[in-house]
């Protein structure tokens, strides 16, 4: 069998559970490559999913025999086809987290389960460890963005605006690539103390500061990177904080390793900005994987250890309203006795 379906059953038997409903489009891909549009069932003996009769070449065509799951098209399951997929099962799994109410209280009613039981984000949680298969196709996806971020470099020029940067770097990603990770940050100037700055038509000033947040996916798999850089000259006053964020920034990646607190990694950073007058906003960091923002989350909200195989990001960062910000970000892998920075640009005074 599949081995992510054979773990899956086997954590499902530890916490009592005779029967899973899967619906997160992310969690079926992770564990079967599936992209259609469809629901995963683990019944007590099968694998079932159960997909709109348009998909049903290109399901086959991503399974094998390997796999054990049995294809459905939605309009040939009949209401007691429904009922009887979870016979006799006492406790049948959901994700809570991705269900809503009217979801949940429509599977009661058609596959009459007697017990509908949350299942604590154990697929997302298995998630947070990369395979071989993943962090290589992470790597790749940092590979290209660091490659991305040299080539945009010798493109922005004084009178670009914003968001003439970032099309030029989705349209880099897009020919080499799945796509974007999230939507691209471009922000220059005042802009920049906006950590989720949307790309305007300012245009780019001689002496300016500019943040870019970029990322892409290979293979469904993200990467994310973030660069503050100047045009011309460094100003005294950004300077200072500019530097205080790489401080921190490479202390934390220093730290970064097996067994390492979460949140004592997040308090460091927030003293030391508080000794100097700022605070730290945002979280440290979070997880990267199929999703630009999963689990792990790097916050003092958060006291999770750091294990080896997990994809995160370290992203401290200062705004000044209305003035300017910084913020220095890399995708990291954690090894058992430090980190493997995925992203590679430079991050010392970058001046263009």
């Amino acid at each position: 069998m599949n081995p992510k379906l054979q773990w899956l059953r086997n954590k499902m038997s530890s916490l009592d559970l005779q029967g899973l409903i899967i619906s997160n489009p992310i969690n079926i891909k992770y564990l079967t490559n599936i992209e259609a549009e469809g629901v995963l069932l683990l019944t007590r003996k099968e694998n079932i999913y159960i997909t709109d009769g348009r998909y049903i070449e290109d399901v086959h065509s991503t399974l094998t025999l390997f796999d054990e799951i049995i294809v459905y098209d939605v309009h040939d399951v009949s209401k007691d086809d429904y009922e009887n997929f979870f016979m006799f099962c006492e406790n049948v799994g959901f994700e809570e987290s991705y269900v809503t109410y009217a979801d949940y209280k429509e599977f009661i009613r058609k596959y009459k389960i007697n017990n509908l039981v949350e299942t604590e984000k154990i697929i997302e949680k298995q998630r947070m460890i990369k395979d071989e298969e993943e962090i290589s196709n992470i790597q790749k996806a940092c590979e290209i963005t660091d490659n991305c971020f040299e080539y945009i470099l010798t493109y922005i020029k004084p009178g670009m605006t914003e968001k003439q940067i970032a099309n030029e770097i989705e349209e880099y990603y897009r020919q080499r690539t799945d796509g974007l990770s999230f939507e691209t940050i471009v922000a220059s100037g005042e802009n920049t103390s906006k950590p989720h700055a949307v790309p305007t038509e300012r245009e780019i000033q001689e002496k300016d500061i500019i943040t870019i947040d970029m990322g892409c996916k290979v293979n469904g798999y993200c990467s994310d990177m973030t660069r503050t850089f100047f045009v011309g000259d460094i100003p005294e006053e950004i300077k200072k904080v500019y530097d205080l964020v790489l401080k921190n920034q490479t202390q934390t990646q220093e730290a970064f390793k097996d067994g390492v607190s979460t949140r004592i990694l997040t308090k460091m950073v927030e003293n030391d900005f508080k000794l100097n007058g700022h605070d730290l906003i945002h979280s440290l960091g979070h997880g990267v994987g199929m999703e630009i923002h999963e689990a792990p989350y790097i916050s003092y909200r958060t006291d999770t250890q750091l294990k080896e195989n997990m994809v995160v990001t370290n992203e401290p960062g200062i705004y000044i309203p209305g003035k300017f910000g910084v913020r220095i970000e890399d995708t990291v892998q954690i090894t058992k006795f430090g980190c493997i920075s995925l992203t590679k640009s430079e991050k010392n005074y970058i001046i263009i």
